[in-house]
């Protein structure tokens, strides 16, 4: 007898370098001890696939890629307790953590320096199917779609980064720099949290597109760097004080370098965005006479997550509204490039 192995579509980072990702069908996966399958509803773009895509992002091909995903439970695997055929659900990446370093037993399990993800480390969710821990799943309220959901991962990083981390408060002047789909969260975020004013801050070339969306939502101040000084704008709107808080997400040196510039004495600056370089100068001694707290931040932690999903299912968050195409997961060129011009922000891919 000859048994026939089910097969699947999926987008694979076929091997190292620029390139190399095509759509490939693939065995679909076999949830093992504790793991569940999940049938992909939808799953977003990350800046993070971009860089796979460009060899400039760790990863382990060939390897399905994709990691903000939303779904339903259409399996349930030997010695699952926690999740059942039907719950929908969103999971936390951080599969492979090791469970037994220093990081993982003081419960920062997302900085596991041998953590493997779902996209990059392990097989991801641009295809049909995708197995993962129950441990790392999330449940979805009915009035969630599915589409709202494949955001709470990137929201779920704003909300550690700025809530849990940078610890905004009721009545903080916050200013985000670089209005991405990041940037934008971020934004929200700290308007959620109880900010009395988001200034939000980009280039010329950000003007078409996310300073408009940046309007669309309603942030107090929207500034283009071309047009208006953008830190005496800050200073004028505090009465020469300065921001409370600035939220870092363009990675560009110059607006890192321009950070201080921004805060009170005693401020906080929150810094999301990567540079991709080794180094970048940086005003120390300027920084270090405003005594200001600086906050980095990589990844998640597990009570962002339940954080985000009330935040968004209450409508205090409308995470949603960065979302720009939904399309079939054949078109994820065409969807990359649009990113990468910067004519999208964020896009889902559906499974065929």
């Amino acid at each position: 007898m000859v048994w026939l192995i089910p097969m699947m579509l999926a987008l694979v980072k076929t091997q190292k370098g620029r390139g190399f990702i095509e759509l490939r069908e693939v065995p679909e996966p076999q949830p093992g001890p504790g793991e569940v399958l999940i049938a992909v509803k939808a799953c977003g773009i990350c800046g993070t696939d971009i860089h796979v895509w460009h060899d400039e992002f760790p990863y382990w091909p060939p390897v399905i890629m994709g990691h903000e995903f939303s779904g339903e439970v259409v399996e349930a695997g030997p010695e699952t307790e926690l999740f059942k055929v039907g719950d929908r659900v969103v999971g936390e990446p951080h599969t492979r953590a090791c469970g037994h370093c220093y990081l993982c037993r003081t419960g920062n399990i997302q900085i596991c320096p041998l953590k493997r993800s779902p996209g990059w480390g392990i097989d991801g969710a641009f295809t049909k199917y995708l197995k993962m821990p129950e441990r790392l799943l999330h449940r979805i309220p009915d009035s969630m779609s599915y589409d709202v959901a494949a955001v709470v991962e990137p929201t779920a990083n704003t909300v550690h980064d700025v809530v849990e981390r940078a610890k905004v408060a009721a009545g903080d002047f916050v200013v985000v720099l670089g209005p991405g789909p990041i940037g934008l969260l971020a934004g929200l975020t700290a308007r959620a949290a109880g900010a009395r004013h988001v200034v939000v801050v980009g280039t010329p070339a950000d003007e078409a597109l996310r300073l408009k969306k940046a309007r669309e939502l309603g942030f107090e101040t929207v500034i283009n760097v071309a047009q208006e000084n953008p830190v005496d704008a800050v200073l004028h709107l505090t009465g020469g004080l300065g921001a409370d808080l600035v939220i870092e997400c363009s990675g560009a040196p110059a607006a890192i370098a321009s950070t201080v510039d921004f805060i009170r004495k005693k401020g906080r600056i929150c810094v999301i965005g990567l540079t991709g370089k080794d180094t970048i100068p940086f005003p120390w001694d300027k920084a270090a006479f405003k005594v200001c707290d600086v906050l980095f931040n990589l990844s998640t932690s597990y009570t962002s997550w339940d954080r985000t999903i009330h935040l968004i299912a209450s409508g205090r968050l409308p995470a949603g509204e960065v979302i720009t195409r939904r399309l079939p997961l054949r078109d994820w060129q065409g969807a990359f490039e649009g990113i990468e011009a910067q004519r999208e922000l964020k896009v889902l891919l559906v499974p065929e």
